[in-house]
């Protein structure tokens, strides 16, 4: 096992500092590794990321992408009429919904709407609105939303 005390700095590891300022013979001086005039050789010369000189920065003029898009999407409207795909006594989910081709897409927020008629006994567990509640009820169905 290596000890404290036997550790040693490979030649090569470290390197030496940069002295700069200290004449002309010792490669850095004169300007100091700094080049001639500009805002970059001066004294404070720290120039902000980004920072063009004044001109307007490229990043501020590059077109921008406009808007906003919810991840809240609308709940998909379907109108009870639709509902008479389904068999007599069958659960309606969200799941059954895009199975029986009435949503695209799988697991979509659905509210069923009124609109047409229903003549099957259904249990529905989506969101339903007020009317259409009422026309499933009175086909003899139950609103569990």
């Amino acid at each position: 096992m290596v000890k404290l005390h036997e550790l040693k700095v490979y030649k090569g590891s470290t390197k030496r500092r940069k002295v700069v300022g200290r004449g002309l013979g010792s490669g850095h001086g004169t300007y100091s590794g700094r080049g001639a005039k500009g805002q970059r050789a001066r004294k404070s010369g720290n120039v902000r990321p980004g920072f063009e000189g004044g001109r307007q920065p490229l990043i501020r003029q590059a077109p921008k992408l406009r808007g906003f898009k919810s991840p809240h999407t609308e709940a998909f409207a379907v109108k009870v009429s639709r509902l008479n795909k389904f068999d007599n006594g069958e659960k309606i989910t969200t799941e059954s919904l895009f199975k029986a081709g009435i949503t695209r897409i799988k697991g979509q927020k659905a509210k069923i709407v009124s609109g047409g008629e229903l003549k099957k006994k259904l249990e529905v567990f989506v969101a339903v609105s007020a009317s259409a509640k009422e026309v499933i009820e009175k086909a003899g169905g139950k609103v569990n939303a």
